[in-house]
């Protein structure tokens, strides 16, 4: 009989198979960049490769139902690409627009496009508070890019009037909410909620500070103080290296796919 770990991998494998569709292959080699050069980079914690599906892919799927069809969105702090480069993946309809200051980031980030032929997706490099009120989107998602309280501003600063914001918390969601509320607040924003969304079958799961853009852009969006480090690894976090934001940063400099393949 199968021990726990054969049940446990086989539970995953469904899952993936029911969430990605006829996508699962370009996700699979999203999973093998990731645990392979991204790795190798610094972008991904080695001990994040072997979890890299119920842990990554699976949890940021899981939000791909609160996105529209058509919509633009802006991954925020993008790293090594989650969510945004699996939203890509689910959701051919979507522009998605890889925000991400750190060069040896962009570098892997630009790879991934290219080699998944991802066509909906491009890569930027810059800091969020200086391309705020520039690149705007109908969604703006996070994955473990700073506390609710700083990233709130940071987000509004690249959503459009009416926007939604989708910041992936994992168990910090409630507490990081009520924290956030007086700023959030003084933001303009009303409806800050957290919601549980869920692949269409319930086997992938991911928790979510959702709210709002107000319609008219209150003054101190964006402006959140220092910039946004990103953990190593936690629950509901994004794999990697801590990092802030380079110093050489050029925002707005888009990258191409055969951009150079130094670090940051």
């Amino acid at each position: 009989m199968p021990d726990g770990n054969d049940q446990a991998l086989a539970s995953v494998e469904a899952v993936a198979a029911e969430m990605f569709g006829s996508s699962l292959p370009q996700a699979q080699k999203y999973a093998e960049l990731l645990t392979g050069s991204g790795v190798e980079r610094g972008v991904v914690g080695p001990a994040e490769a072997e979890r890299i599906w119920d842990r990554h892919l699976l949890n940021c799927g899981a939000i791909a139902r609160l996105v529209p069809a058509k919509a633009a969105v802006v991954d925020l702090g993008s790293g090594a690409g989650l969510p945004g480069i699996v939203l890509a993946i689910l959701l051919p309809g979507v522009r998605v627009t890889l925000l991400e200051p750190l060069a040896r980031r962009v570098d892997f980030l630009a790879e991934c496009v290219a080699e998944l032929g991802l066509s909906n997706a491009e890569v930027v490099r810059g800091r969020a508070e200086d391309l705020a009120g520039h690149t705007l989107g109908d969604v703006v998602t996070s994955r473990a890019v700073a506390p609710l309280d700083k990233l709130a501003g940071l987000s509004l600063g690249l959503a459009r009037p009416g926007g939604r914001i989708l910041a992936i918390k994992g168990a910090s969601a409630e507490t990081e909410l009520a924290k956030a509320r007086p700023v959030l607040a003084r933001l303009g924003v009303t409806d800050a909620r957290v919601v549980h969304a869920g692949s269409a079958g319930g086997g992938a799961t991911a928790t979510v500070v959702t709210f709002t853009a107000p319609e008219h852009r209150v003054s101190g969006t964006a402006s959140s103080g220092r910039s946004a480090g990103r953990p190593d690894s936690r629950p509901g976090g994004r794999p990697g290296n801590r990092g802030g934001y380079g110093a050489g940063s050029a925002a707005g400099r888009k990258a191409r796919p055969n951009s150079r393949r130094g670090g940051g």
